[in-house]
C-alpha cells in the first residue's frame, strides 16, 4: 500500500485507488509534516513557492504526477533526484481545443461585434443578411478555411479534428516533416512558403529558449492581410508588441488570445485596447480530463517497475 497525497484543486476519485492511503491535502499550502512520508503526490495549481516547501519536505517520494501539459513548476521544485516525475500531457487536449474553436468561431461569426451591437441595443444589419462565402479581404468561415497549427502535439491533432469536421484544411507544425493523426506536418522552416496563403494560424507552442517570441515582427508581416490568429500555447511565443501593430496597422485581420507573456494581464497593458483584439483570461484548460486514469495507471506501472506515461527525462538521470 502507498500513500498517494491528492490535491483539493482535483477531481481524483480516490475509488479508483483501492488499495492504497489517499489523501487530499491543500494546493495552496505546503504538504503537512504528518505526510510528509508520501510515495506519491499528485499537483495541480500549488504556487511554485509552495511546491519548492512540498518538494524539501517529500523525500520518500517516487512519484510526482502532474495534471499540467507542461513540467516546468515540477521541474524547478526540486523533488528528490530518485521521483519519476510525470506531466499531464493529454489530459487538457479537449478543454483546449473546444476553447481554441470558440476563440476561431468567434471572430469568423463577428461575436464580439454582435455582442458590442447587443449592449448598444443596436440591430447591426451589416452583420446579418446576404452575406459573401469567402471575400478577398476576410475569412467568414471554416469551410475550405487553410488553418496552420503550429505546435501539434496532442492538442493540436485534437484540435485539427474538430476544425475538419467544420470543413476547414489542417497543417501542422512540427520538427520534423511528415503526417501525424492523419494531417500533413510540416517545419518552421518551411512557413516562409506557407504563411501567405492561409487565413488562420493557431499557436500552441510551450514555453520555452527557442519559442520566446517566435511569433514575431517577421511572422505576422508573412500572414495575409485578411488572417486570423489564435494563441492558446504560452503567451511567451508572441511578440505582443508587433502583435498589437500588426492588428492596429491592419496588416492582419484579428486575433484571439488566451495567454499573455504577464498574466494576470495588467489593467494599463496596451493589448487591451488594441484593435481586434479577442482577449481571454487563460480560460481554455484548467479542467483536466481523465487525470484519475492517469494517476491510477502510473502508480501501477511504478508498483510493477515499469516506465509510467508522460514521463519526464530529467539531465543526468
Amino acid at each position: 500500500m502507498m500513500k498517494i497525497l491528492v490535491p483539493d484543486t482535483g477531481e481524483i476519485s480516490a475509488g479508483e485507488l483501492t488499495g492504497h492511503e489517499v489523501v487530499r491535502y491543500t494546493a495552496g499550502e505546503p504538504v503537512p509534516a504528518e505526510h510528509a512520508d508520501a510515495e506519491v503526490i499528485t499537483v495541480w495549481g500549488t504556487p511554485l513557492e509552495v511546491l519548492r516547501e512540498t518538494a524539501r519536505r517529500l523525500r520518500r517520494v517516487q512519484l510526482v504526477q502532474g495534471l499540467a501539459a507542461g513540467p516546468d513548476e515540477l521541474l524547478a521544485a526540486g523533488f528528490r533526484p530518485e521521483a519519476l516525475i510525470c506531466s499531464g500531457v493529454g489530459l487538457h487536449s479537449r478543454p483546449v481545443a473546444e476553447h481554441a474553436t470558440a476563440l476561431l468561431l468567434a471572430m469568423t461569426r463577428q461575436l464580439p461585434a454582435a455582442a458590442r451591437r447587443q449592449s448598444e441595443r443596436r440591430w447591426d444589419p451589416e452583420l446579418g443578411g446576404r452575406q459573401p462565402l469567402h471575400p478577398q479581404d476576410r475569412v467568414t468561415t471554416l469551410l475550405d478555411a487553410r488553418v496552420l497549427i503550429w505546435g501539434f502535439g496532442a492538442i493540436g491533432q485534437r484540435l485539427a479534428t474538430v476544425l475538419s469536421a467544420l470543413g476547414a484544411h489542417v497543417t501542422g507544425v512540427a520538427r520534423h516533416r511528415g503526417e501525424r493523426s492523419g494531417y500533413p506536418v510540416v517545419t518552421p522552416e518551411d512557413l516562409p512558403q506557407r504563411l501567405p496563403d492561409i487565413d488562420v494560424l493557431i499557436v500552441i507552442l510551450p514555453r520555452s529558449g527557442t519559442t520566446q517570441k517566435i511569433v514575431d515582427r517577421r511572422v505576422l508581416d508573412a500572414l495575409p492581410r485578411r488572417a486570423l490568429l489564435v494563441n492558446v500555447g504560452r503567451g511567451s511565443t508572441v511578440d505582443e508588441a508587433a502583435l498589437a501593430d500588426a492588428l492596429a496597422s491592419g496588416s492582419i485581420a484579428q486575433a484571439a488570445i488566451d495567454v499573455t507573456a504577464q498574466e494576470p494581464l495588467p489593467a494599463d497593458s496596451p493589448l487591451w485596447s488594441t484593435p481586434h483584439l479577442f482577449i481571454t483570461p487563460h480560460m481554455a484548460g484548467g479542467r483536466p480530463v481523465g487525470a484519475t486514469a492517469l494517476l491510477r495507471d502510473n502508480v501501477i506501472a511504478l508498483r510493477e517497475g515499469e516506465e509510467p506515461a508522460n514521463l519526464i527525462r530529467r539531465s543526468g538521470t
